[in-house]
């Protein structure tokens, strides 16, 4: 649904840029740039983690489809046609 879709993208941006804000100063504080690239990406697969699957927090609100037609549409589209006949030249 797409009020579970705006959730998830809400809570993995949040993520990214949380760990990137934390990734940060702790790389400058001890001048590893190196730290902020590893807390960066254990960011990225913790909001990965919570995010990708379909879990139910994401399932609250289903999309309503229209119910499925039973016609015989096929049978009569198949009646209908009518051979093609070329001109002739």
């Amino acid at each position: 649904d797409y009020k579970g879709q705006k959730l998830a993208e809400q809570i993995f941006q949040g993520i990214i840029l949380v760990s990137a804000i934390i990734g940060f100063i702790y790389g400058y504080i001890i001048e590893q740039f190196g730290w902020t690239v590893y807390i960066v990406m254990a960011g990225f697969a913790l909001s990965c983690l919570l995010t990708l699957p379909p879990w139910p927090m994401y399932r609250h609100n289903p999309l309503k489809w229209l119910p499925v037609q039973e016609s015989g549409t096929e049978e009569k589209k198949a009646a209908d046609r009518k051979p093609k006949r070329h001109a002739k030249s």
